[in-house]
């Protein structure tokens, strides 16, 4: 199956970001202490230490709904990528994963948030032309649900390597983080790639490494992976 079909994003995202955070919750509830120490694709972040990633991810979502930005868009779900800073120190996270008491009990938290990010988003997709400021950008509302879901989407690749029965992410979900991937590939590599979307997803990110047949595949084009760290 050859990566998803360019094009605009899908209707309901807001849907798909329910979709991607369910699947999450799916993923970690009833895992075992050792569960959460496993290591995951994100160096130095554990199952734990990367939940906590999200839920951050998340509070930072409700905030950034709660808080309407009335100047021009000067980001979208692509280029908003173009200048995140890389992952830092994770002792933070770590830290903040070790101090509760059971593992749970930041399921819940994360629960509870999410869910409430995904209840916000959907309040700021009925509103039209509504804009949020997040990490020093303004982005229209569809644009920045777009980039929960890829959050979303990527470390749940993430988590699941130690777990072998734990969900795959929603398949609208994939489609919309290819669809990122689509966009900084840029339109001169579209017609090599031949992964299958996750496959896709796992090499453009980094999280894979490309063997000899992919740098066969890709060509120069090899040389731009990986698209986000």
């Amino acid at each position: 199956m050859r990566a998803p079909e360019r094009g605009a994003l899908p209707l309901g995202l807001a849907g798909t970001l329910g979709r991607a955070y369910g699947r999450l919750t799916e993923t970690v509830q009833g895992l075992s202490d050792a569960d959460f120490a496993r290591e995951t694709r994100c160096p130095g972040m554990p199952v734990g230490p990367l939940l906590v990633h999200l839920l951050y991810d998340a509070e930072r979502a409700l905030t950034a709904f709660a808080s309407p930005a009335v100047a021009e868009p000067d980001r979208d779900f692509v280029s908003y990528w173009n200048d995140v800073p890389p992952q830092g120190d994770t002792s933070f996270v770590r830290t903040v994963a070790s101090a509760y008491r059971k593992p749970a009990m930041l399921v819940q938290h994360w629960r509870e948030v999410s869910e409430a990010a995904v209840r916000a988003s959907a309040a700021a997709l009925a509103t039209k032309g509504h804009r949020v400021e997040t990490q020093g950008h303004v982005l229209r509302a569809t644009d920045f649900v777009a980039t929960l879901v890829l959050e979303a989407t990527v470390h749940h690749l993430d988590l699941i390597v130690g777990l072998p029965a734990a969900p795959e992410p929603d398949p609208e979900a994939l489609q919309v983080t290819a669809r990122t991937l689509d966009g900084l590939f840029g339109p001169d590599a579209w017609d090599v790639i031949a992964w299958d979307t996750t496959t896709y997803v796992l090499k453009a990110t980094g999280r894979v490494p490309l063997d000899e047949s992919d740098h066969d595949m890709l060509g120069p084009h090899a040389n731009r992976l990986p698209l986000l760290g």
